[in-house]
């Protein structure tokens, strides 16, 4: 009787894992184990050598028939010799105080990857990402923060959704999927240089789960904070969950300056949060002050990292500053109804006394959620952005 009810289980699961298979792989969630598993997804790439993404219609730009038409043929003078097909239109332009649409997709999918390459000051060009008929974007940050280069220089990051590459190669893998369609702008602050932009978009066309949530992020600044405190997140409606968060922080005084705990108010939470962390390095998974021997220690690791230290270079550059993330891939942070973030600006002063800072902090926070969302804080204006580096 045993081995019969053994040998059933057996077969239940086989013929599980057999429907399964036969309803046919999304071509989503890739990793080894099912990268040799085929799907009648459709993979697609947009980029400035196929704006639509269509299929069979990348690397059509004329050099000759279409020179000095916008931002069609940018390497027309490059290409002069070699005609149709090769490398003719690479990268757009965007002019100064200009919005371009850079990618527009039809669902269902979702975009898997992301590569660009800005020119310009990273805190002057505002990427927005709009799914389905939405008329608010659901994410809305400077291009150089959502890479984690909030202070407009390059540093090597090394992770799981995002990574940084020399010299200032930005790419992220978070899955974004959409049901009816995807539009992404960059908006151009700058009022005094255009911009030039290589990019490449990678999505793919297949049905979305219906539990499926839309990838959202928010930038937001304190500069300096007030009562020592900075909000990471406030005001989101809806299921979800928090997936991460990316913090730059210039300090305005010396000694250590992480001393302040992260709170995550969830579901209700008024007075006192659901989660409250132990210390700023302690968050971000470092420990005692990111300090060896005297020394900040950088680190980028797949879920957390310091990976920027900016230090006084003895002129102009006179004040410290940090750019870290921690990725919540392992560890989402669900919330059913609402949810609110804030961490504490804290260092030390004599008698062995927390020190309630004025630091300058700039955070993006990424979340999934069900649309619809909340609407997001007015984006600081172009001065607000400024680093004065």
């Amino acid at each position: 009787m045993k081995n019969a009810f053994l040998s059933l289980v057996c077969c239940f699961f086989a013929l599980t894992t057999h429907a399964q298979r036969s309803a046919g792989f999304d071509g989503l969630d890739m990793n080894l184990g099912n990268l040799s598993r085929l799907s009648d997804a459709k993979t697609r790439s947009i980029s400035p050598e196929n704006f639509t993404g269509g299929k069979g219609q990348g690397a059509m730009a004329d050099p000759v028939a279409q020179k000095g038409q916008r931002n069609v043929a940018n390497a027309a003078n490059e290409a002069r010799d070699l005609g149709r097909g090769w490398k003719v239109n690479p990268f757009i332009i965007v002019d100064k105080g200009e919005t371009i649409t850079i990618a527009e997709m039809e669902g269902p999918g979702a975009i898997q990857q992301i590569w660009m390459t800005p020119t310009g000051n990273w805190r002057y060009s505002i990427l927005r990402f709009y799914w389905d008929d939405e008329k608010e974007p659901s994410i809305e940050v400077p291009v150089g923060d959502f890479f984690g280069m909030g202070w407009g220089e390059y540093a090597h990051l090394n992770s799981l959704p995002v990574t940084v590459n020399p010299g200032s190669a930005f790419n992220c893998y978070w899955k974004m999927p959409f049901r009816k369609r995807c539009k992404v702008t960059l908006e151009n602050l700058n009022r005094d240089e255009q911009m030039r932009l290589y990019y490449q978009i990678n999505y793919t066309l297949t049905p979305v789960a219906e539990d499926e949530a839309y990838f959202h992020a928010q930038f937001r600044r304190s500069n300096p904070t007030k009562g020592a405190l900075h909000t990471i997140l406030d005001g989101v409606q809806g299921k979800g969950q928090y997936v991460g968060t990316y913090m730059a922080i210039g300090v305005n005084n010396n000694g250590w300056w992480g001393e302040g705990e992260i709170k995550f108010f969830l579901d209700g939470d008024t007075t006192f949060p659901t989660i409250a962390g132990t210390g700023t390095e302690d968050y971000f998974c470092g420990s005692y002050n990111f300090d060896r021997g005297g020394q900040y220690v950088p680190f980028s690791t797949p879920y957390a990292g310091l990976h920027q230290v900016i230090k006084p270079d003895g002129t102009y550059k006179s004040q410290q500053a940090f750019g870290m993330y921690r990725w919540h891939i392992m560890d989402p942070i669900r919330f059913e109804k609402d949810l609110k973030i804030n961490i504490q600006d804290l260092g030390w002063r004599s008698g062995g006394r927390y020190y309630p800072q004025q630091s300058d902090i700039a955070t993006v926070a990424y979340w999934y959620q069900r649309e619809p969302h909340a609407r997001f804080p007015k984006l600081p204006t172009k001065d607000e952005l400024e680093v004065p580096r």
